[in-house]
């Protein structure tokens, strides 16, 4: 069983592990590999990324271990997928902090910078209120060009 590193709290290991016991399934070797992984990488990342993370922790673990440990580390909470309309999603690991984030997105060099949006939740209540409604979930996307896309693209002109 690998050891926690000192970035993981040891409530989002125990989550962890509790979530995938109550699915029937054991904390292999592997599994606890690519959470470890999670916990080391800042930022946006892809399955790949994430892959390659986890193998220098255990180098066991392989691309099939990844695909299936992603919606178990999505369903305990542990990281949050960001699609961004590309050929593959991002992944980022949760840090406690406001569930109410918006996404700017270069749209030449997929940069995403995330970006507080309290009053997403206001919006979103009473939007779905004055329909009837209770609101699942919500996002934010901002597709744009960062600082230095537009310096690259100005220098070209």
């Amino acid at each position: 069983m690998p050891k926690p590193p000192s970035s993981e709290s040891p409530d989002q290991s125990e989550a962890f592990r509790a979530y995938i016991a109550e699915k029937g399934l054991r904390g292999t070797r592997q599994r606890l590999a690519v959470f470890e992984a999670t916990r080391n990488l800042s930022g946006h990342y892809t399955a790949e990324e994430l892959l390659k993370k986890s193998r220098s922790i255990d180098r066991t673990v392989s691309r099939a271990t990844i695909y299936r440990a992603l919606p178990l580390l999505i369903g305990s909470g542990i990281i949050r997928e960001v699609d961004v309309g590309r050929d593959h999603k991002y992944y980022l690991t949760e840090t406690g902090s406001t569930p109410f984030r918006a996404q700017l997105i270069c749209e030449n060099c997929d940069t995403i910078l995330e970006v507080d949006a309290p009053f997403m939740e206001w919006y979103g209540k009473t939007v779905a209120a004055k329909h009837g409604m209770k609101p699942i979930s919500q996002k934010l996307q901002v597709t744009a060009l960062c600082e230095t896309c537009q310096k690259n693209k100005l220098s070209r002109s």
